[in-house]
């Protein structure tokens, strides 16, 4: 079985000659695209005499990892290839009205260290050991959002500064994907109702436990992004009342984050099983991050809990002795 760089050569080569006769003459082009927390190679076709079209990508390495499994080249280019074609087909770019930008940039937060290269290119600041950057969202729809990310280019065609974007976010975001903060039995019991369970037997088997022995989940309405929800400090001063104590906040995914009582456990206890489900259950592209979080009710501010940025999201060991300032969210 060849390797990645070999099969990457041999996609480049051959991808045209498994599509339809009306794409013989364009040109298959191959880029690295930053992804957040992922480095990907797009796969794209561009027409001879129209070099600024916008054409569907395909990531080689989406198309490596099937390779791996079946062994069998010919039927993972045939179907990246009716993928590309499918998707030239329906292809409908909206064109994007800058005159509603400002009413549709949300927040999103990725983690600083893993997404280095893709944060040179993007407007963004620093929220403890992750970044704060900003999204245009494009389209919402009953299964979920479109948008794109917003570049220094696309910022400048806005002509919004970050200081502009991080204010039009903070209360688009609140509109847009309110947020939520739900006791993890809360969470189950929609789960099982949405399952088809009666209501009340849903009920009778998800008990109540006292607010501070509780998993509290932070997120929005749509389950997406959530973990931004986290920037709104009033919810976790209304939960860490209700609690009775400060809390310890576990980045669980980029779509949501657990909140507990700092009398629930050791952060770095806490930490150690945040970075072993990271590794064993959450995709690479939606990890968030292997620290803990302290939200001081009385201070009302967050600071990192731990201190132990020896590895990547991706497990990659990183420099050692780099130490994380603790930085009130602007």
């Amino acid at each position: 079985m060849m390797d990645y760089e070999i099969f990457k050569e041999v996609v480049k080569e051959g991808f045209l000659s498994y599509m339809p006769k009306g794409y013989q003459d364009m040109e298959v082009r191959v880029t690295p695209v930053d992804k957040v927390n992922r480095k990907l190679d797009g796969l794209s076709l561009l027409a001879e005499n129209e070099k600024t079209m916008v054409s569907p990508t395909l990531y080689i390495n989406d198309m490596y990892e099937k390779y791996s499994k079946t062994g069998d080249l010919q039927a993972t280019l045939r179907e990246a290839a009716e993928a590309m074609d499918e998707a030239f087909r329906e292809a409908e770019v909206p064109p994007l009205d800058i005159s509603t930008a400002k009413d549709n940039i949300i927040f999103q937060l990725v983690n600083t260290m893993q997404n280095e290269d893709l944060l040179k290119n993007l407007p963004h600041r620093d929220f403890q050991d992750l970044s704060i950057i900003y999204r245009w969202v494009v389209g919402v729809e009953q299964q979920g959002i479109s948008s794109v990310v917003i570049n220094n280019h696309v910022a400048e065609s806005l002509g919004m500064g970050e200081e502009e974007l991080f204010k039009a976010a903070a209360e688009n975001t609140r509109r847009i994907l309110p947020p939520v903060v739900q006791s993890m039995n809360e969470v189950m019991r929609d789960m099982f109702v949405a399952d088809g369970m009666p209501k009340e037997l849903a009920d009778l088997m998800i008990g109540e436990q006292e607010p501070e022995m509780t998993m509290w989940v932070i997120s929005n309405e749509r389950k997406i992004e959530g973990a931004a929800s986290m920037l709104y400090e009033d919810k976790l001063h209304s939960l860490a009342e209700k609690v009775g104590t400060d809390l310890y906040i576990l980045p669980s995914s980029v779509h949501e984050v657990i909140a507990v009582s700092v009398e629930m456990g050791e952060p770095e206890e806490l930490a150690r099983m945040v970075a072993e489900i990271n590794m064993d259950q959450v995709d690479l592209s939606e990890r968030l991050s292997n620290q803990v979080y302290h939200y001081d009710k009385d201070l009302r501010k967050i600071t990192l809990a731990t201190d132990t940025p020896n590895k990547r999201l991706d497990g990659v060991v990183a420099e050692q002795g780099l130490v994380y300032e603790a930085k009130q969210s602007r």
